[in-house]
């Protein structure tokens, strides 16, 4: 299974290399190994067993890696882009051992930052499937995996924008997932690519997503019919680089999504300026008062600091989203019976 991490902040820029490399569980080590506090028991009465959790976040993530970082250098140059944009990164083996990984990662500041390895599903493994999408200003990664999706890729197509179709040039469900998104995302205002350029409130961005998941599930009963319909996991992160909606879901009663974890306060340990460390108790260098660090939010696959107490889990169907201003709250979102494959799982994801 894939993991990923997301930094947002409206002026606490983070060293790219401070938040992926340098913890002794950063997101470039998340290529072998997994650390998963507080998901076995996060919800009283669930029938979660770990083995089933661990199906779902058992898999080696040697298939690619991706980042995308917001930076305003093109709105120095561009009259018509008025504020940070994404630059990025994607390369096809993993990120351990790649030079120029490490050398962007420690030339990097940025209020926003979108970062994933990939344990491919069924597709190739090659530079253009590994996420993040970028649709203009807007960003999208995902772990999990939608179900049977050669026998609905064509129906869902359908459903897309033109523009958002073009704009897909790989082969993943994920890709078509996040055109499916920028579609729904952008429709009121006429879609294409100069809406991709405008803001939307993190409600809209929630609204589109979930959409997009009803659209596929909707599709896939209509094609395979309900009773044959298996879950789909859909860890969902989105971001226009001052905003953000991360979603944890999967469509079944009983069975968990991929881990998810959220966090205000890691950024301080994850930032060499501030008196805390990822892997120790104090930093020595430090110059920079704890309480002087903005606001931000951290939405990661798996916390990346020594302390659990910093992070909470994602509960199962529910969303993290963040203003732009830095302010962050978890709504439900609610599943309709509907909505629940009843299937026999058969997959991992």
């Amino acid at each position: 299974m894939c993991r990923w991490f997301a930094y947002i902040s409206p002026d606490e820029e983070c060293l790219l290399e401070d938040v992926l490399i340098t913890p002794k569980h950063g997101l470039a080590k998340q290529v072998h190994d997994h650390y998963l506090p507080k998901l076995f028991t996060h919800t009283p009465g669930e029938e979660t067993t770990e083995q089933e959790v661990t199906l779902r976040n058992r898999l080696f993530n040697v298939d690619g890696f991706g980042m995308a970082w917001y930076t305003p250098g093109r709105s120095s140059f561009v009259s018509t882009t008025d504020s940070i944009r994404p630059a990025l990164y994607k390369q096809s083996k993993p990120p351990t051992n790649d030079a120029n990984f490490h050398s962007i990662c420690g030339n990097t500041a940025t209020t926003a930052v979108f970062a994933h390895i990939r344990a491919a599903t069924g597709t190739s493994v090659t530079t253009i499937n590994n996420h993040p999408f970028i649709f203009g200003r807007h960003t999208i990664m995902h772990n999990g995996l939608i179900s049977d999706f050669a026998e609905v890729r064509r129906p869902l197509l359908d459903e897309l924008e033109k523009s958002a179709y073009e704009n897909i040039h790989g082969t993943t469900d994920s890709e078509h997932l996040a055109a499916l998104y920028i579609t729904n995302l952008t429709k009121s205002v006429g879609g294409g690519p100069e809406s991709w350029e405008r803001q939307y409130k993190p409600e809209e961005m929630l609204d589109a997503l979930v959409k997009a998941f009803e659209s596929v599930i909707q599709i896939q009963q209509k094609v395979l019919g309900k009773e044959n319909v298996k879950a789909c996991s859909l860890n969902v992160c989105v971001t226009d680089g001052q905003q953000l909606v991360a979603v944890r879901l999967r469509n079944h009663a009983v069975e968990q999504p991929p881990s998810l974890y959220w966090s205000t306060k890691a950024g301080i340990t994850l930032n060499r300026k501030y008196p805390d460390m990822p892997d120790k108790e104090h930093n020595p260098n430090a110059h920079k008062d704890a309480k002087e660090h903005g606001k931000h939010v951290i939405v990661a696959s798996e916390p990346t600091t020594y302390k659990s107490g910093e992070w909470s889990l994602i509960e199962k169907n529910h969303a993290v989203l963040v203003d732009g201003e830095g302010n962050a709250k978890v709504e439900k979102v609610d599943i309709p019976e509907s909505w629940l494959a009843k299937a026999a799982t058969g997959n991992t994801f």
